[in-house]
């Protein structure tokens, strides 16, 4: 994140005055509740979809593996994001649907957390976890899938907010 400095000039937040990669410092900033969403979908043959839908595919139940998956990944976020803080998460939801236009699987991951740093590297590793594997119990079927438009839709409870439109059949907040 770039922040402005004194000079107007914004400045990497992960970097020292020496250019080296740093973990921010967050032991002055007070807990609050943080929130975040992050969404993506990975796009398929339609009768790829129909297969997982119909729980026909080799490997088993992808929805369920890929839920899962997505929900463990958000617990392990700091082992994977270099100078990522680790965080103790109060929720994680993964939510997976089938697209309207029956050729893609929609995901919905949201995090939650009180504490003095936000939870969008762990909503968005819990998204992209859950595609992985959704691509990875697929694969076999279907190679042209794609994992696409992996992105923070919200994010509440710190300096700033972030608010993208989000389909209302789809928002929630974690249980």
């Amino acid at each position: 994140m770039a922040i402005p400095t004194g000079d107007g000039e914004p400045r990497l937040t992960h970097l020292d005055e020496a250019g080296r990669a740093v973990m921010v410092d967050v032991s002055d900033k007070p807990d609050t509740r943080r929130d975040a969403t992050a969404r993506g979908r990975v796009s398929m043959q339609p009768a790829t979809l129909e297969l997982i839908l119909a729980g026909r595919m080799p490997k088993g139940d992808v929805l369920a593996t890929a839920r899962i998956a997505g929900i463990m990944a958000a617990k392990r976020t700091s082992e994977l994001i270099p100078l990522c803080h680790p965080l103790s998460l109060s929720s994680v939801a993964v939510d997976l649907v089938a697209s309207e236009d029956g050729a893609a699987i929609e995901i919905v991951a949201r995090a939650r957390t009180t504490g003095p740093t936000g939870v969008e590297m762990e909503a968005l590793t819990a998204a992209c976890v859950a595609a992985l594997t959704l691509y990875d119990m697929c694969k076999a079927v279907d190679r042209g899938m794609r994992i696409e438009a992996m992105r923070v839709v919200q994010k509440s409870g710190g300096r700033t907010d972030i608010r993208d439109q989000i389909d209302p059949r789809q928002e929630g907040t974690c249980p």
